[in-house]
């Protein structure tokens, strides 16, 4: 990968990596964006590399602030199942196409989207009382924990489907983003030495990374100071729009 880019291309990058810190501390749901525009100015595979020590130091400081808050219980049964979603990506990246990977990860985001805002009205009208049997069910458990593996693996793109199973759990906000920290964080130092030897990760991308690190520090930062002003019930709502519409962004 050349590192000779333009100042649009720059300006571009600088964005994403910014999108990436608020993504993981701040407003869940936009991290997809930020992938997105590192796919629009790099090649697609090796946007995919770049992306992730990008996304592992926005991870470290969403996890140094919210450390506390994590929910080990919804975590624990997803790492088995995500390891071996994130396997079977490896030997699929080199099989399918950029489209497809699109196409799968947007029809299953609008079911997943549906099936949710179903739940939630049926919550409401329950007085608010979450139904547990489908969200702990272990094939909904292992579907989950395998599509998002998967998708991180080939795409980067498994943030809107744990979106959409830590809000199935009913968490606060600051449990909800804590929970997430964690399961990305380990997620994606497990993929590193996928990446490595796929030659996804390479001293170009490195190069690139370094100047984008502080970027994406900083809106970590900025994500943390931002999250106590923002309700609840707006932070679902935020969560589920964005994740809607990275859908569409991917079916079309």
């Amino acid at each position: 990968m050349q590192l000779q880019l333009g100042v649009g291309p720059w300006i571009v990058l600088i964005v994403g990596a910014l999108l990436i810190g608020l993504s993981k501390t701040g407003i869940s749901g936009i991290g997809i964006f930020a992938v997105a525009l590192f796919a629009l100015v790099l090649p697609a595979r090796e946007s995919v590399g770049a992306v992730l020590p990008i996304l592992i130091s926005a991870d470290l400081v969403a996890v140094t602030a919210y450390r506390r808050h994590a929910v080990w219980k919804h975590l624990w049964p997803l790492f088995p199942w995500a390891a071996a979603g994130i396997i079977l990506g490896y030997f699929a990246i080199g099989r399918i196409n950029d489209r497809q990977v699109a196409l799968l990860v947007g029809v299953i985001l609008i079911v997943l989207v549906v099936l949710q805002w179903l739940r939630m009205r049926r919550g409401q009208a329950a007085g608010g009382t979450a139904d547990p049997d489908v969200p702990t069910s272990l094939p909904f458990v292992a579907a989950v924990g395998m599509l998002a593996g998967f998708t991180t693996m080939v795409a980067n793109a498994a943030g809107p489907i744990m979106i959409l199973y830590l809000l199935a759990m009913r968490l606060p906000k600051m449990e909800f983003i804590g929970t997430g920290a964690w399961y990305f964080l380990l997620l994606n130092l497990f993929k590193v030495p996928f990446s490595l030897q796929l030659g996804l990760i390479s001293s170009s991308s490195l190069a690139l990374d370094l100047r984008l690190f502080p970027l994406a520090i900083l809106g970590a930062i900025g994500g943390r100071a931002l999250i106590p002003y923002i309700n609840q019930q707006l932070f679902e709502g935020l969560a589920l729009i964005f994740t809607v519409i990275a859908a569409v962004k991917l079916l079309v």
